[in-house]
Formats: structure tokens, sequence, C-alpha cells
């Protein structure tokens, strides 16, 4: 048996089975639709970004950016209150969404369930101190407490109604008043636990229980931002996408809420006029490691319009379109790339080299670093430069990743080219020798 039949079975038999049932778990799923749900929020609140802290420096001399500057920082505190209630309260929307997931998931009332989601983590992360709600946790920092007291909000609800452990009104009370009466129990519940749960960990820790999550995960977060990380989630991705497996969206459903802290931190730096602490974030996933899609195949769907074999040809003008953004099914399935040998390597290997020179030459202070959220559709080099305050650096950086992914899928290419050219040459002799006569 050959080392590649090797590994499609043991991509069949191990990986499919494991990244099927993780991506079919009720929790990663509530989880992705709550980030889903509050995506339109985050990317209008960071496009904010742009007109608050606009791409000139402080010193220049052009009337047009000495204008906007003094624009921006004049009316900073009225600029500044669409972004502080969309990203600034990002956890409010995605409390929501997981809970409505959820209560969706067990057949009870969505808007319901994400609403004891939202009061259960404002009874841990808005602690009340001199007449004031603090809203230190509203944004990144709560993104942890939000998904676990959503979860756990969610599942008590479910768990009572599955033990009749309810109010029942008579049928003919209006729904909307039997549902009001339905969530009381769930509601105490939820109170009766969570509220001295928090009381007690802040009297033995002197920490309220977002800031206990947060200082329990720094070492995981401050990991997450690391190249290894890149590399490891990359790989998954990849090689789940060549097993037919949609990767991308098990990956960014682990890595949305480390990318939404450290996307919270850097627009924190940049608010403050600090040095960006965080380089890992949705915005280098998107643009620097899937370019054109999966795998970085924008360069490859150039390639496969000047192919001699009109098999790759015809794929390459289906495909080019829609790689421009980021949307590549038809070069996946149409080239075909998933499950073909040939392309494993560049496949698996493009994006993990691409996210090393990218974070190498962000770490050195060459790229800018990420401060907004982007729609994942957006191209490329548009998508870099929106993503680090319109710089012109990352549109820099995504062009020679461009570049590198061509020269790499070249080769690869050409060898599959002569392949299909080779089939099509026999399969035309055979035809020549047994033509098909009509009687």
């Amino acid at each position: 048996m050959s080392m590649y039949q090797k590994m499609v079975n043991v991509i069949e038999q191990k990986v499919t089975p494991m990244a099927g049932a993780m991506g079919s778990q009720r929790h990663v799923i509530a989880i992705r639709d709550g980030f889903i749900s509050a995506l339109p929020f985050m990317i209008i609140g960071s496009f904010l970004l742009v007109f608050i802290f606009p791409p000139f420096s402080p010193d220049s001399s052009w009337g047009f950016a000495r204008s906007w500057l003094s624009f921006s920082l004049t009316y900073r505190e009225q600029l500044m209150l669409p972004f502080n209630l969309s990203m600034g309260v990002m956890t409010f929307f995605i409390s929501v969404g997981i809970g409505a997931s959820l209560g969706k998931h067990y057949k009870l009332d969505p808007i319901m369930t994400g609403l004891l989601a939202f009061m259960a983590f404002l009874l841990v992360a808005a602690p009340y101190k001199d007449g004031q709600i603090s809203t230190q946790y509203f944004s990144g920092q709560g993104i942890f407490t939000a998904l676990l007291t959503a979860i756990y909000a969610s599942e008590m609800y479910a768990f009572l109604k599955r033990h009749n452990i309810t109010i029942r009104l008579p049928k003919e009370v209006p729904t909307g008043v039997a549902r009001s009466f339905e969530i009381l129990i769930p509601v105490v519940v939820i109170v009766a636990t969570l509220h001295p749960l928090n009381l007690f960990i802040e009297s033995t820790t002197g920490m309220i229980i977002p800031e206990a999550i947060m200082h329990l995960l720094a070492p995981l977060v401050s990991a997450s931002d690391s190249l290894p990380a890149i590399l490891i989630s990359v790989f998954i991705c990849q090689i789940l996408w060549f097993a037919g497996i949609h990767g991308a969206l098990i990956v960014t459903g682990i890595m949305n809420p480390f990318w939404m802290a450290n996307l919270s931190a850097n627009q924190t730096a940049l608010a403050a006029g600090n040095v960006l602490p965080h380089i890992y974030l949705q915005g280098f996933w998107d643009h620097y490691l899937l370019i054109g899609g999966v795998g970085s195949t924008l360069p490859l769907a150039f390639l496969l319009l000047r192919s001699r074999a009109i098999h790759l040809r015809t794929i390459g003008k289906m495909g080019v379109v829609p790689s421009f953004f980021n949307i590549n099914e038809p070069i996946l399935f149409g080239t075909p790339i998933i499950m073909n040998p040939l392309f494993f390597l560049p496949f698996t290997l493009v994006p993990m080299i691409n996210a090393t020179l990218a974070y190498i030459a962000t770490k050195l202070g060459w790229v800018a670093q990420v401060v907004s959220l982007t729609p994942w559709t957006t191209p490329a080099p548009i998508g870099a430069s929106w993503a680090a305050n319109w710089a012109v650096s990352p549109v820099i950086m995504c062009l020679i990743c461009m570049v590198m992914s061509a020269v790499m899928y070249y080769p690869f290419l050409k060898a599959y080219e002569r392949t299909l050219l080779k089939q099509d040459k026999e399969r035309s002799a055979q035809e020549n020798e047994n033509p098909i006569t009509v009687s």
C-alpha cells in the first residue's frame, strides 16, 4: 500500500468521523451561530475605526489629512459611540446568538433562550459600583465568559423544560404570556446559581468570574497568537478540506473567541496610541492564508486560464471570478484538488508558507497589524489593507503571498496537465481505432 493510500485511509477512518462529530456538536454550532449573528454589527463597528483613526501621520502637513485628524480629535467621543455600541458590546450579540441557536436545537423559544443567556452574562460580567455599571467585560475581555454563561443558561433552561420543572398555564392563556411565565423558574435558577458563585469567587480570589476566566486562559490566549498556533490551525483546516470536510468552519469556530479577544485588545491599543499587541486575527487568516479561498487558490485560478488542457481552462474560467471573492469550490471540486494526490503538497503547504512569511514580516514591523473586522468575501489585497486601517504594507504582503502561491502551484499544475493531455491523447487514439458506425 502506498504512503498516499495509507494517509487517505487514516483520514477516512480516523480524521473524518472525528471532524464530523465535532462539526455537528450542538455547542460548536451554537458558538459559530453566535459569532455569525454578531458579525454584521462587528464589521460596521470596525469600519468606523477608519474614520475615527485616519491612516495619516499626526505630523502630516497635507491639508486634507490635517483637517481629518483635527475633526476626529475634536469629535472623538461622538464618533466612538457607534463603535462602543457595536464592537464595544460584542458579547451582547454573541450571548443572544448562542442562546437562540441552542434554543432552536432544544425546540425552545429562541428569543426567550437568547434573552436568558444575555441576562446570565450580565449577571456575572456587569459589576455595579458607585452607582455605575462597569463595561470592561462587554467587549473582547468578556468573550469566553459570554460563551460559558450562554451555554450554561440555555442548557439549564432545556434541563428544566425536559423535566417539566416549569410553570404551566391553561391553554386559554395567550402564547406570549404563557412563555413569559414558563421562563420564570429558569430565571430564578440562573440568578440563584450564578450570582452567589460570582460573589464567592470574588470574595476568595478578589476577581469576578470574567476576570478569573481571563486570568486562567491568559497562557492559552497568548499561545493562540504564536506562529505554531497559526501553522497548526492552518494544517488542520487544509487536511480536513483535502478530505472533503469544511475544515474552515471547524477551525474558525475554535479560533473565533481568541481572534475576537485579540482584536479587541488591538483596537484598545489603537485608541490609546499604544503598540498593537496581536498578529493572528481573522483578517490575517482571511487575507494572507485564504487568498481566493482555502488553499490560497486565486493564483492557481489564473494559472488554469492559460492551461493547455481544455478541462483545466474551463475550470479556470468558471472559478476565477468567484475566487476574487474567496469562493473557490469550482476550483476545489472541478480541477479537482480535493482527494487529488498531485495537489496534496501545494494545497497543504502554500497557506502554511504564506503564514510563516506574513507572521515574520508583521513581527518585524514591516507589515501593519489587523485592527478591523472585514467580510471574508472581500478580495484579498483590499481586505488586507482594510483590516489594517488601510495601510499599504498589507497589500504588498498579500501580493508577495500570491506570487509565492503561484510559484508553488505551478510545477504541480504542469504535472497534472501533462497527465490530462496524455489521457486525452490516448482516448482520441482509441476513438480513431474504433470509430462508431451508424447503420
